[in-house]
């Protein structure tokens, strides 16, 4: 990021093909639409590329990266909640349109049960997941996804330490409570838990 800030492209390019998919995969957790990830994917390298004179490396480049990423995201949910264009009651991963590199699969493309059900069953995390708090599925994205630290999820956050291990519990917790009840039965239960209320 040094290189970047001296205004060499080959560097920002590197950065770039290093951490695109770490980027996108964060995006696309906290705003699962594929297309829309992408774009705001982008805005993140480009946010990069604009502040790179700015850039100071008081912590790790990652964290300071994640923080642009999801203060970016912030945004879009801000605009999304002054001009909703589309219905926000639509389930999370609705499109099959998904970006590579997610692991997930499009359960039509096989008729093997084992296959549709695990398809199933990763809807329906991702659904829970998508229905948490903005702050615990953050936290959560990135401990879990992208294997940060604790130190640097707080930094991204801009909280203690204690909190984001509090958040990152609820959040387990909470998604613990909603699917088990999918799990055992097979229905899915919309709404609030108990420990929502």
């Amino acid at each position: 990021m040094l290189r970047v800030k001296r205004g060499d492209r080959v560097a920002f390019e590197e950065l770039i093909a290093k951490y695109q998919q770490p980027v996108l995969n964060f995006v696309y957790r906290l705003l699962p639409d594929a297309s829309e990830a992408e774009d705001l994917a982008q805005g993140v390298f480009v946010q990069v590329w604009k502040s790179a004179a700015r850039y100071q490396p008081s912590a790790k480049f990652s964290t300071w990266l994640f923080t642009i990423a999801r203060n970016l995201c912030l945004n879009e949910f801000r605009r999304r909640s002054r001009h909703p264009a589309e219905s926000l009651d639509a389930p999370a991963h609705a499109n099959t349109d998904e970006p590579r590199g997610h692991g997930l699969e499009d359960g039509r493309a096989t008729a093997a049960p084992d296959k549709l059900l695990r398809g199933e069953l990763e809807a329906k995390v991702a659904e829970a997941v998508a229905a948490l708090p903005e702050n615990q599925r953050t936290a959560l994205v990135l401990w879990q996804r992208d294997e940060l630290a604790y130190e640097d999820i707080a930094e991204v956050l801009d909280c203690s330490l204690s909190a984001v291990k509090s958040l990152i519990h609820r959040a387990r917790e909470t998604l613990r409570a909603r699917l088990k009840p999918y799990l055992l039965t097979g229905e899915w239960q919309v709404g609030e838990t108990e420990e929502d209320r």
